[in-house]
């Protein structure tokens, strides 16, 4: 009789679209292993979890992937494109300059992930939490954080414009030289946020937020006016 409590999980293996395919319809654990340059759009992953799986260029856009699970996941330059991902949850992942194009994110989880250069427009859904991430040079244009609590989150250099962080509490975070036309931060408490690189003509999208007297000291000497 199987030990229904034994390790199941396929390891240490290379994997192509061929390889996978004949898995599908049954979720899975894959544990160190090497998807790299792997086609897997299209196919049905729901409920699969990658740990410390390599990913590289990989290609699973307009895939299945609701509650997946990706730990410690490497995939700079994967594509999601167009994939369902809601309640999927990505921790201590990096996926540098990945694309997650109009996928569908409701109720998923990004903590202590890399992103940088990530394409997250049009991204879809409702209740996505970012948390110890980082975003620097990600596109995010459209994106809503209205009443988002923000920890650690570093968007420095990031596409923001036209983002709702409307109410958005931000902690131990960065929004340096973000492009961030048409952004809206109405009633965003911006204390825990760094606003370096603020120039004239954004000043006025920080209307109706918070900051504190050192900020502003700042913000003020970095548009050009000396504070006495």
């Amino acid at each position: 009789m199987d030990d229904l409590f034994s390790d199941r999980a396929l390891r240490d293996r290379t994997f192509t679209r061929t390889d996978i395919a004949p898995l599908t319809g049954a979720s899975q654990k894959l544990v160190g292993c090497s998807l790299e340059e792997a086609d897997l759009s299209g196919l049905d992953l729901t409920g699969w979890t990658f740990e410390q799986c390599a990913m590289r260029h990989a290609d699973v856009s307009g895939a299945k992937l609701e509650g997946t699970m990706w730990l410690s996941c490497r995939g700079a330059f994967a594509s999601f494109a167009a994939s369902d991902l809601t309640d999927a949850q990505f921790v201590a992942s990096d996926f540098n300059n990945a694309s997650f194009r109009r996928c569908a994110l409701t109720s998923a989880k990004i903590a202590r992930c890399k992103l940088t250069g990530a394409d997250l427009t049009e991204i879809r859904g409702i209740d996505v939490q970012f948390d110890e991430t980082l975003l620097i040079h990600a596109k995010l244009p459209g994106q809503s954080f209205r009443k988002a609590v923000l920890n650690r989150i570093d968007f420095s250099q990031a596409d923001l414009r036209k983002c709702d962080f409307r109410n958005a509490v931000f902690h131990d975070c960065s929004l340096r030289d973000a492009m961030m036309d048409g952004a809206r931060f109405d009633g965003a408490d911006l204390r825990g946020a760094d606003l370096g690189g603020l120039r004239l003509g954004d000043a006025r999208l920080f209307r109706g937020a918070t900051i504190s007297r050192d900020q502003a000291g700042k913000l003020l000497g970095e548009l050009g006016l000396n504070v006495a």
